[in-house]
């Protein structure tokens, strides 16, 4: 991972009138928020990807303010809760926001560092379905060393169930992207995604269901190489439509 940055300024909001931004041309349309703070990325190309998605309306925003997002009378302007955070300070009542939006079936998809957010609240990990380790920790009486990561890697991502929506019709196929090896997946979630190479984890996507929420987790989208790639442009217009019950 590249230098994690906590953003101790005000949330940035992107979107029209610092709204909802709608994609130009799109008729039914999927209600996003996009949750980002505590790592940087290369900004423009990632939010091209939700401005080219005419499925969907995105509003975006940043931490420490995006738990007021979390809130019941906010929570209502959205379908779907896209992370791609890595921050770890959550208060009391940003955790319990969150698990009510879960527990109303609010959509759940989840990007690539965020598997490393919240360190220090066991739940995170039950709800997004896995997590990396900052650093090694003991798990009963086994050690767990601190997971791994490596950028620019070139390798081969295969589709491991051809028959779930997200995946359905699409073939095995080839990304520059960061890797990430030794994090933790939970037993039972559902495979979309996996990998031979070296220096991943062997399974790198998969869909969970954590109280009536729908989650998917997806190892990928580092910077502008993965972005731009459009077998993962697809996996995440996708993802939000099926996390959003479409």
């Amino acid at each position: 991972m590249k230098t994690i940055v906590r953003w101790l300024f005000s949330g940035l909001v992107l979107g029209l009138g610092g709204g909802l931004a709608a994609a130009a041309g799109s008729d039914v349309i999927t209600k996003v928020l996009v949750i980002t703070g505590g790592h940087d990325f290369e900004r423009e190309p990632f939010f091209k990807m939700f401005q080219e998605n005419s499925g969907i309306k995105f509003q975006a925003v940043e931490h420490p303010r995006a738990f007021e997002h979390f809130k019941p009378a906010a929570a209502q302007q959205y379908d779907v809760v896209v992370l791609y955070d890595m921050w770890q300070e959550i208060p009391e009542d940003a955790r319990e926001d969150f698990q009510r939006l879960l527990r109303q079936g609010k959509g759940l998809v989840a990007l690539h560092h965020c598997l490393a957010s919240y360190q220090n609240w066991p739940e995170y990990e039950k709800i997004i379905g896995g997590k990396y380790y900052l650093e090694k920790q003991k798990i009963g009486d086994k050690e767990i060393p601190g997971s791994t990561y490596q950028h620019d890697v070139r390798f081969t991502v295969r589709i491991a169930d051809q028959q779930h929506p997200i995946t359905a019709g699409l073939s095995d196929f080839e990304i520059v992207d960061e890797t990430y090896g030794g994090f933790g997946v939970l037993p039972g979630v559902q495979k979309l995604l996996t990998t031979q190479e070296t220096t991943s984890g062997p399974v790198i996507g998969w869909t969970w269901k954590y109280e009536k929420a729908k989650v998917v987790y997806m190892a990928l989208g580092h910077d502008h190489l993965a972005y731009e790639n459009p077998n993962f442009r697809t996996l995440l217009a996708r993802a939000i439509q099926w996390a959003a019950g479409k």
